[in-house]
Order: C-alpha cells, then sequence, then structure tokens
C-alpha cells in the first residue's frame, strides 16, 4: 500500500515552526517513500477559527514549497460524513447516548476523587434504552473495559495504555457536533492516511483513536509522535523564543529552504551534516531517525544556516529571492533595471549577509545615490575632504580601463601622495561619498560595479556637501 501522510493544522492561529516541523517531517517521508501528502483544515473550532488564519496557513505552506497533492480538505465541510458514521456506530453498539447532565458527571467524578481513585465517567449509560426529557444527550464511544492498547510509535518505540484507564470518550456534542478525536479519526480512515506523524501532545489522543478504528473496522495507520520545540532557555516555545508565524520568517529575509533545512535538523542528523538541500533531505530523512527528546531552538545557528544557503545559491537565483525586498526599502523595478546587473551586485555581497533585508539594505546603495547631508558619516568623513575627493575625482576620470584592480592601484597611489600612505584614509571618505555610509564591500569593487558615470557623479555630488 502507497504511503500517505497527512498535515492538519487548527486555522485559529498563525502557522508557526513546530506546525511547520511537523508538516516537513511528514512532507519528507510521503517524498522519500514516493507517496501522497494530504493538506487537511481541521477548523470545527467556530468560534475561534478565521479565514485570516486558514490563508495564512496556505500562504506559509506555499511559501516553504511544502506541496500537497491532495487538498485542502475543510472538516466543516465533512459534517454529513461524520453524522453518517456516528449513525452507523449507534446501529451497531460501538457508540451509544449518553443523558447524564454535566452536574451528574462532576458530581461522580467527584465521588471517585474522594474514594482515591482516578476520575473517570462510569458507563451508568451503556445499557439505557429510553430518553430522559430535558436532555439532549451526547454520544459516546463504548471503549474496551479490559487489555490493553498499544501503540507501536516509529519514534517513541512500544507505548502501552491500560484500557481500564480510558473511559468511554464522548465522541459528538449535545448539540450534535462530532468532537476532534472522532473527526480526526473518519478524516485519517477516508483520506487512508497510512502514516500519521504529528507532535507528541497527541500520544495520549492515540489509543482512543486507534480503538475507534478498530471499532469501524478501519486499518490503523503507523504512528509517529515528534517531540516538542523548546526555547534556548529550555523552557516552553513562546513567541519571544520564536514562536512567531512562518510567515514572519519570510519577512526577516530568510530562505524557504534554509528554515526548512533548520527545522529538519530540530530532532534529526545525518552524521556530521549541517547543510541539507531539499533534495538532500528528501533522499536522506528517516522518520525512525527523529530523536524522542525534546530540541532546542537556537536563533544563531538558524542565521548560520541561512547564510549558508545564501552563499551556495547562484547570484541568480539569489537575487530573484532578493527583488521583493529591495522594493520593500525603495528599490524599484525600473531602478534595478536601470542599474548595476542585479546577480552581479549580489555575487559581491553574498559573503557578507546572513538575510535577505541584511542583503537588500547593503544593496541599496547601488541603485540609490546618498542624499545630501542625510546619513551621518557624512559630516564625519567628508569634513575637511574636499581637495582630497577633487584628486580623487581627476584620478579616476583619467583611468581608461575601470576595472577593479586599475581602480585598487589609484586609490594606492592617492594614499602615498594624499595620506602618508594609508589607503583607509583615501577609502574611507570615498566610500562614503558614493555610498553615503562607512560600511559597503570593498571599495574598489564597490565603484567598478556603480560604474564610471555614476561614482563620478556622486563624488561631484558629494563635494557640494562639504
Amino acid at each position: 500500500m502507497s504511503v500517505r501522510t497527512r498535515f492538519a493544522p487548527s486555522p485559529t492561529g498563525y502557522l508557526h515552526i513546530g506546525g511547520v516541523r511537523t508538516a516537513l517531517y511528514a512532507w519528507l517521508h510521503a517524498r522519500q517513500q514516493g507517496g501522497g501528502f494530504v493538506l487537511r483544515i481541521e477548523d470545527t473550532d467556530v468560534e475561534r477559527s478565521t479565514p485570516e488564519a486558514t490563508t495564512a496557513i496556505l500562504e506559509g505552506m506555499a511559501w516553504l514549497g511544502l506541496d500537497w497533492d491532495e487538498g485542502p480538505f475543510y472538516q466543516m465541510r465533512r459534517m454529513d460524513r461524520y453524522r453518517e458514521v456516528l449513525a452507523q456506530m449507534l446501529a451497531t453498539g460501538t457508540a451509544y447516548h449518553c443523558y447524564c447532565s454535566r452536574e451528574e458527571v462532576d458530581a461522580m467524578r467527584e465521588d471517585q476523587r474522594r474514594r482515591g481513585e482516578k476520575p473517570r465517567y462510569d458507563g451508568r449509560c451503556r445499557q439505557r434504552t429510553a430518553p430522559r426529557e430535558g436532555i439532549s444527550p451526547v454520544i459516546r464511544f463504548r471503549s474496551p473495559d479490559c487489555g490493553e492498547t498499544v501503540v507501536e510509535d516509529l519514534i517513541h518505540g512500544t507505548v502501552r495504555f491500560q484500557n481500564s484507564e480510558l473511559d468511554d470518550l464522548i465522541i459528538a456534542r449535545s448539540d450534535g457536533t462530532p468532537t476532534y478525536n472522532f473527526c480526526v479519526v473518519v478524516d485519517d480512515w477516508d483520506m487512508a492516511i497510512t502514516h500519521v506523524i504529528r507532535g507528541d501532545d497527541h500520544l495520549n489522543n492515540t489509543p482512543r483513536q486507534m480503538q475507534i478504528l478498530q471499532a469501524l473496522g478501519a486499518r490503523v495507520p503507523v504512528y509517529a509522535h515528534v517531540p516538542m520545540i523548546l526555547g534556548p532557555d529550555k523552557q516552553k516555545l513562546s513567541k519571544r523564543h520564536g514562536a512567531v508565524s512562518v510567515l514572519e520568517y519570510r519577512e526577516q529575509g530568510f530562505l524557504p529552504d534554509a528554515l526548512l533545512n533548520f527545522l529538519a535538523r530540530l530532532g534529526w542528523s545525518h552524521g556530521d551534516q549541517e547543510i541539507f538541500t531539499r533534495e538532500d533531505m528528501v533522499e536522506l530523512f528517516r522518520i525512525e531517525a527523529v530523536n524522542k527528546a525534546a530540541s532546542a531552538f537556537n536563533p544563531e545557528k538558524l542565521l548560520w544556516i541561512n547564510a549558508q544557503h545564501m552563499q551556495r545559491l547562484m547570484p541568480e537565483g539569489l537575487a530573484q529571492h532578493l527583488l521583493p525586498y529591495l522594493n520593500a526599502v525603495g528599490v524599484t523595478e525600473s531602478l534595478v533595471a536601470a542599474g548595476p546587473a542585479l546577480p552581479e551586485v549580489v555575487a559581491l555581497l553574498q559573503e557578507r549577509s546572513k538575510t535577505l533585508v541584511e542583503m537588500a539594505a547593503a544593496a541599496e546603495m547601488f541603485y540609490v545615490a546618498p542624499g545630501a547631508g542625510a546619513p551621518k558619516d557624512v559630516e564625519k568623513h567628508l569634513h575637511g575632504q574636499g581637495a582630497l575627493l577633487a584628486a580623487v575625482i581627476q584620478a579616476l576620470t583619467a583611468l581608461p580601463n575601470w576595472e577593479a584592480a586599475a581602480i585598487h592601484s589609484v586609490i594606492q597611489e592617492l594614499a602615498v601622495t594624499h595620506a602618508d600612505g594609508k589607503m583607509g584614509k583615501v577609502a574611507q571618505p570615498l566610500r562614503v561619498a558614493v555610498a553615503g555610509r562607512a560600511v559597503s564591500p570593498p571599495i574598489d569593487a564597490t565603484l567598478a560595479l556603480l560604474g564610471k558615470e555614476e561614482t563620478l557623479a556622486r563624488l561631484r555630488r558629494a563635494i557640494t556637501w562639504i
């Protein structure tokens, strides 16, 4: 039977990195096995689910390139199917109506606590045949009374649950709406899911779901419960640690493949290898090799991995990723078209940038000339430098070959004649004049890329600022 995995987020909030890692592991297992990957939106929490959250989930999955083969399926559109299965279970006796009021159930559990017993529903409505007036019943699953339910988990190994500890689960509320554990079972059954890969906070739900599947005569999937991600302080991941919408990582300038690489390594490894392409992960990932223990989120490691991916991309490809970030800092596509070739700018900045936001900020100077007095560096570095800039303009104007090596030679000569042989005393005012900032790539390569005409125009404009 072909492998089929699923990712089933709830649209009650953003898609965060914990959910993305679960989706990634399910996607990798399906792709590695040549199987199918299903996207399901579990939107039965009507009060908390929002269209905006659904849109963010779909947008996040698309940005990451975690393409799905079927779906998205929406649970709210499957209510007729859930009611059909509920009716089937009532007819076969694997489920029953429970007329106990909330007060009765609370009193039952309080009595059990006083006796030192585990609070649980005692099944008193199992044999009831007549309804109670004035009470809309819930529907409970008739759970096995004895024996055990064994989960053979691909990550945690064999996990045993005593059936006597599991009471009769409510699978439909008094208003007729099915509960989460029931909907999940029917969905996994109907969608022929073979491997359920999800967070280990769902492990305690698994025996109940397995029992319902068995009662339906359905095939029980293989389970793999992924450990949680902790913050750097080993506490539960929160917004201050990085538990934000995955789309915020896009806004911060991370490459999708770098984020996936980072998340894959949070719980899985392949020898000492740190950097994985998407193709590497599909080939090498094994769900059985995921660690049982929780992993700690390390923002510095994420930055390092992103920088590595940026350095490994061809400049032409990285340039395409960079364009939206250039637009965000005011560098329009028309400015890019009129300025230096973007792949050449990217190649100059690749070794110096950790994120696309950082690269866009560094690349802006190649397409937008600095304004008079705008940067603080102008006054600091250009004060009293009029004669030096005039000499630079004269020397560069006479330069026949506009190449980095020739520009470097000019700066060296000017350093001898105007700065006691110290190149920095020439290069820094020159950098501020043309870039409007004290930091840039090597000045000779920067000027070569800007071009002779643009460089001289900026230098002449800078003299007017002094």
